[in-house]
């Protein structure tokens, strides 16, 4: 974040925290869903957000199988 704030300039930065949550959720998603065989369930104890907050992302990335 340092380098990309130092790199703006005179630019004023929109958006920064739905970029960073969308380079960072997608790949976080992928592991754990991975690592629990696709168990929803599990997968939202280990994240620590409710069970429909998961589905939401899961479907906002298009990773819902």
């Amino acid at each position: 974040m340092k380098r990309y704030y130092g790199q703006l300039e005179s630019n004023m930065p929109i958006d920064v925290y739905k970029l960073v949550l969308d380079e960072i959720e997608p790949p976080l998603l992928i592991a754990t869903m991975k690592f629990v065989n696709q168990n929803q369930s599990k997968a939202s104890r280990i994240l620590g957000i409710n069970r429909a907050t998961l589905r939401t992302k899961l479907k906002k990335y298009d990773l819902l199988k």
